[in-house]
């Protein structure tokens, strides 16, 4: 029999059951009052006689109803149903922007830029950074981070300068495992800085005053730095332990970090650093300095009534300077395959026309990226000093004499092509839609201390152009961008490097 004739029969036999059904609800129908219940499905009634019967007229025709669309179902060959999975509840403590597994987080932008404005208000030259340091702690505190996590050190009152203010450090536990990652910048400016008066237009933020530079370099840096502090805390965002290291006089020679102690930053195996240019430079290399004092002793003597008793301390060092010149020892050198600079910056001497000078001081420094050949500019220095000073007598056969004072300012570095931090680097970049690309850079950086005290790090810029000049000013999308990047390293999520 064909399944068609199966459906005919079942159809007759349906109505045949209902009439039938429907004729004894007819007979069978209760007193009025005598109703028990009714639903959807069934009505039970009671009859005289009959006390307890259940008739469930509706739940039959529902049964066979059902059975119909069975035999309906079967006919069109009805396919398996899924098998529906339950999704796990999100905790209640999760917070409603917490990044996913493989989202990233993102950071206010908006409250970014407003700390930037402000902490480019705050007057902080070398060895004057105590202000810097006191808004940072008080916005750290207002985010929640417990007083017994910041600290300044005393890495003021080990530098040669001084200063009225150490390193400032902040060190959270981590929420979860992982390596302990670093985030620096330094506080202070050069001194042309002050006085700086920030506004914004448009994309770009300039000083309104023309004879001021504007102190992105590197109050950007601390900017991008304070900023990730204070999204972790107040998005309660997951991280492996961080440290947030801000710096005091880098300009006077990466001093502050010279005199940090490493101890007291957690012993980091990830560094980044935020320091000049744009955010997708990543700079993995950097020269060393070497920073030379010399002090040139001549003889005093009337300059009208008995010039030829004296030797002019300014002539040695005019002498020095002018050979050293022309055999090619001052601004860019290159000797033999090998590359560096020196320059002369600093000339302090005499005080009165009617004198021969008989004192000069001069300051000078060398840099390479190669220490040997570094220190053959400064013995090139040197020797031209000591020339010029036995090449000058007075009437009496007396002639001049230096002395010399030098001292590693710091040394170069080059960092692994696959080293963690930059491979880590590289995919925040990346994963903030940026396109990385690794630099060497001619100066020096908090980065070149730590990279040799086996913290190998990167520098990142945040928007700084035309550093150290009354034309600076800070590219707002680039910041934006360093300040992406910076949550993304901070939180240490899968766009941050499988390998970090």
């Amino acid at each position: 029999m064909s399944l068609g004739g199966d459906i005919s029969v079942s159809k007759t036999l349906v109505r045949q059951r209902v009439t039938a059904n429907q004729s004894l609800s007819r007979t069978r129908s209760p007193r009025p009052g005598r109703c028990k219940k009714s639903t959807l499905f069934y009505t039970t009634v009671k009859k005289p006689g009959l006390t307890g019967q259940v008739i469930g007229c509706k739940l039959y025709c529902v049964f066979v109803t059902s059975l119909i669309v069975g035999l309906l179902e079967k006919a069109k060959g009805s396919r398996p149903v899924a098998k529906r999975t339950r999704q796990k509840p999100t905790p209640k403590n999760t917070p409603k922007n917490a990044p996913t597994s493989t989202s990233a987080p993102e950071p206010d932008l908006r409250r970014a830029e407003a700390l930037l404005l402000e902490l480019l208000k705050i007057t902080g030259p070398s060895c004057r950074e105590a202000e810097v340091a006191r808004f940072v702690t008080a916005e750290l505190r207002h985010g929640g981070v417990p007083a017994s996590a910041i600290e300044t050190d005393q890495a003021h009152r080990r530098s040669r300068c001084k200063g009225d203010v150490g390193n400032l450090i902040c060190r959270l536990p981590g929420t979860m495992r992982g390596p302990r990652r670093l985030f620096m910048a330094h506080m202070d400016t050069v001194a042309l800085c002050v006085g700086a008066r920030p506004v914004k237009k448009g994309d770009w933020i300039v000083s309104t005053d023309k004879e001021t530079a504007l102190g992105g370099d590197d109050r950007t840096g601390v900017a991008v730095v304070l900023s990730t502090a204070l999204q972790i805390m107040r998005q309660k965002l997951p991280h492996p332990p961080l440290t947030f290291f801000l710096s005091v006089q880098e300009e006077l020679g990466l001093l502050g970090m010279k005199n940090a102690k490493l101890g007291a930053l957690g012993r980091p195996r990830l560094a980044f650093n935020f320091d000049g240019g744009p955010c997708d430079q990543l700079t993995v290399g950097a020269t060393g300095g070497d920073r030379l004092a010399a002090t040139v002793h001549g003889v005093a003597a009337h300059a009208g009534c008995h010039p030829a008793r004296g030797v002019s301390a300014i002539t040695i060092a005019s002498l020095a300077i002018a050979q050293l010149h022309r055999d090619g020892w001052l601004g860019k050198i290159s000797k033999s395959g090998k590359t560096g600079t020196a320059n002369v910056g600093v000339i302090e001497g005499g005080d009165a026309t009617n004198v021969v000078t008989p004192l000069v001081r001069i300051r000078a420094e060398a840099r390479s990226h190669d220490p040997a050949f570094r220190r053959r500019i400064v013995a090139a220095i040197e020797k031209a000093f000591n020339k010029a000073a036995a090449s000058i007598k007075n009437e009496d056969g007396r002639s001049g004499r230096v002395e010399f004072d030098g001292q590693l300012d710091y040394e170069s570095f080059r960092l692994d092509d696959d080293d963690p931090s930059l491979l880590a680097c590289e995919a925040a970049v990346r994963s903030a839609g940026g396109t990385p690309w690794r630099n060497i850079s001619d100066g020096g950086l908090d980065a070149n201390w730590m990279s040799v005290r086996a913290v190998p790090t990167v520098t990142m810029g945040a928007g700084q152009v035309e550093p150290h000049t009354v034309n600076e000013r800070i590219e707002l999308p680039q910041f934006r961008q360093a300040c992406r990047v910076a949550l993304r390293l901070a939180t240490a999520g899968p766009y941050s490097s499988r390998s970090a």
